[in-house]
């Protein structure tokens, strides 16, 4: 394994915690956990900033809230909503505005100790997890005996969430939820109200996300208190992780990601596609572009592999899923820039880049990264968009630039130093859909029954592209860098 690469991306490091803080009608507790919040330690060298969002209260939370923040102008954010929408509504306000690495949410009455902070962030910070669940219910040195009918509920609403999101929580409807900033940010929350618990919850299990449980102290309020949630509440939320479990709106639209995760889902098409390129790939290998790790799986173990992306979300989900093996590295690459490569020379002897070269302005100077970065005798195996014909607003859509014919890949990567080995059609039966998909019915984007239902005939689609008399809807080329060649650039 490479002792030093530039470009690998490293540990992220956290020097700044966000504590959102949705608040309604809190006069009496609102000051007192504030000044929790503001005294509670945090690991060593950190920063906290609390942006807190008072969803239109009427019992003058608001003034008060105001003379704090004017008192810590640095320290607060205070953000006020035109009319109550709820507690979803108030953190989908609060995550927007947060600017620290990680976030935690806090309520705003004094249920949930702020001493629980360091616990919520050790597993984010030992870089072990995305995502870390306070739980009232794990052992702890002491606890609050907590009411029989408000715990049965909370307990009964967690296991069927865990039923519809295959995870193991003890306490899903708990405040104290940490995340890094940059998967919060990403996910689009839609519940306005008490519903965005079982939501967040079933998109972090889409993603993918590393979740952690940490026992905290909990000091549970009764509703003659001012407790706020109401057995209504409770209804709601089943239906809310029904309604989440089958809907897949789990990124933000300028994120872009959706068809990522979408495709991510097509585990026996990647698989084919994985098996077709296999026997062409060595064991020093480097993937560019690979996303979500949709075809990364397919190709481990290997004895030294290095997933790339140029995406920070991307990058960000990789080192969640492979950053702990020693015989990988997830690194931050741009296709198009030399620079980036430049230290990678001579250290791999097989590159693939599956559906990423029709994204770049520049293929050929792309195609010279790659060349350079292999060994004598190394091969890439370049996947494409076959067809120029088929070019529709799909492929726009999708952030493609061009189409490929069979004689463009080959002028382009022997243009680029290359020799080739073989170029030759993929999925043929997905040309049809493709030229249905974009050329009749003009869409912009796959739905997800279309590509469950073609993901689940892979079989057929294998046994069809023997025989079909068409072109594939992707092109594969297999490229060799010859065991002399001219110096990189030469070939333009």
């Amino acid at each position: 394994m490479p002792s030093q690469i530039p470009g690998v991306a490293e540990p992220i490091k956290f020097r700044r915690l966000s504590v959102l803080i949705p608040v309604y009608n809190e006069r009496y507790f609102v000051s007192q956990l504030i000044d929790q919040v503001l005294q509670a330690t945090l690991p060593t060298g950190m920063e906290r900033e609390l942006v807190i969002v008072d969803d239109c209260s009427t019992d003058g939370t608001q003034t008060i809230l105001s003379q704090i923040a004017e008192r810590y102008p640095e320290v607060i954010q205070l953000h006020f909503q035109d009319t109550n929408r709820g507690k979803g509504a108030a953190l989908r306000k609060a995550i927007a505005h947060a600017t620290g690495d990680v976030c935690i949410f806090q309520d705003a009455d004094l249920e949930y100790d702020p001493g629980d902070y360091q616990n919520l962030l050790r597993p984010i910070l030992a870089g072990d997890a995305d995502v870390v669940y306070g739980s009232r219910y794990l052992s702890s040195n002491y606890r609050k005996v907590h009411f029989f009918w408000h715990t049965f509920l909370n307990r009964s609403l967690t296991t069927f969430s865990n039923l519809f999101t295959d995870l193991t929580l003890t306490d899903m409807e708990t405040c104290y939820k940490a995340a890094k900033s940059s998967i919060l940010k990403s996910i689009p929350i839609r519940s306005d109200r008490f519903g965005v618990e079982p939501e967040i919850t079933a998109k972090f299990s889409k993603r993918g996300c590393r979740i952690f449980e940490v026992p905290i102290s909990y000091r549970g309020r009764s509703q003659d208190e001012g407790k706020k949630i109401k057995w209504f509440d409770g209804i709601k939320a089943v239906f809310a992780i029904i309604y989440f479990r089958f809907v897949d709106d789990i990124y933000e639209a300028e994120y872009g990601k959706s068809i990522l995760y979408n495709l991510s889902r097509t585990h026996r098409t990647n698989a084919w596609m994985a098996h077709t390129v296999n026997p062409w790939i060595g064991e020093r290998v480097l993937e560019i572009g690979a996303g979500l790790g949709n075809i990364t799986l397919k190709l481990l173990p290997r004895l030294h592999y290095t997933a790339s992306d140029r995406e920070p979300l991307q990058l960000d989900y990789l080192q969640s899923c492979f950053g702990g093996y020693n015989w990988m590295d997830v690194a931050r690459l741009d296709l198009e820039k030399e620079e980036d490569f430049d230290a990678l020379d001579e250290e791999y002897d097989s590159i693939v880049c599956v559906n990423v070269l029709q994204h770049t302005e520049e293929d050929e100077q792309a195609l010279m990264n790659i060349f350079g970065t292999l060994i004598s005798g190394g091969k890439a195996v370049i996947i494409v968009p076959h067809g120029k014909w088929l070019y529709s607003q799909l492929d726009r859509a999708l952030g493609y630039i061009r189409r490929y014919s069979r004689s463009d890949l080959i002028v382009k990567c022997r243009r680029a130093g290359f020799e080739m080995e073989r170029v030759f059609s993929f999925n043929r039966a997905g040309l049809l859909t493709w030229f249905v998909i974009g050329k009749i019915l003009r869409r912009k984007r796959f739905g997800k029954l279309t590509l469950k239902f073609h993901d689940s005939l892979v079989w057929l689609w294998r046994i069809l592209d023997k025989i079909l008399p068409l072109p594939g809807v992707f092109l594969v080329g297999i490229a060799i860098k010859p065991t002399s060649p001219q110096p990189r650039g030469q070939h333009r």
